[in-house]
């Protein structure tokens, strides 16, 4: 009989260690599945910029020389340097260093409030300079508003992704906090930096379009 309850709990177990196995495996394909649908929407974007551009080269060109290249840059590196923080909470968190992880992570969304405020000023400043497409600073400039356009359509759905990314990391901090997350429980925080990453990746695609237009 005792023979019988100890294989039970071994079945128990070696079921249990499948179950967490394969919800682990689906948390990565379901978190991959949709990184590929947000590359599919920004895409689309990328396509539609470079049919604009053929059509309006000289446009797109003087538009580029309107951005400022250095807050794009500086920009650049905050986001570099927020998706190599989450990396290393995660390395933290694996090697139970949970106040480095806390540290790290809260690092990551402080740098994604910067990008943010960067960008904010930045458009405020486009929009004093009367560059926007119902501008009448535009009128009459067809491409330029078609540039414009593109500009503040791509850059603030860039923007709400960056407020979504601080917004899964916050969740997360609170649930390390907690010490829902930890070494053996660690997926969540996985695809909460993969998602990070692809913004960090999104933008990089923009900078060149836009800033290094010129």
């Amino acid at each position: 009989m005792s023979e019988m309850a100890v294989d039970r709990v071994a079945e128990a177990a070696h079921a249990e260690e499948h179950e967490v196995h394969r919800d682990y495996t689906g948390s990565k394909i379901g978190m991959w599945l949709f990184l590929f649908s947000e590359c599919m929407l920004f895409g689309g974007l990328f396509i539609m910029y470079a049919m604009y551009r053929a059509d309006y080269t000289q446009s797109f060109l003087a538009g580029g020389k309107e951005m400022n290249t250095a807050i794009g840059v500086f920009n650049t590196i905050v986001l570099l340097t927020g998706s190599w923080t989450v990396a290393m909470s995660i390395t933290a968190v694996q090697r139970r260093h949970k106040k480095l992880a806390i540290g790290l992570i809260s690092t990551t969304i402080g740098l994604g409030a910067l990008f943010m405020v960067l960008k904010l000023f930045e458009w405020g400043q486009h929009i004093k300079h009367g560059l926007y497409p119902a501008s009448s600073e535009l009128a009459g400039h067809h491409g330029k508003q078609v540039f414009f356009a593109l500009y503040y359509l791509m850059t603030g759905l860039h923007g709400l992704h960056v407020i979504a990314g601080m917004t899964v990391l916050t969740v997360m901090l609170i649930l390390l906090i907690r010490n829902k997350i930890t070494p053996e429980h660690s997926v969540a925080l996985e695809n909460a930096a993969l998602y990070w990453h692809l913004v960090d990746i999104i933008w990089i695609f923009l900078l060149p379009l836009f800033y290094l237009a010129a």
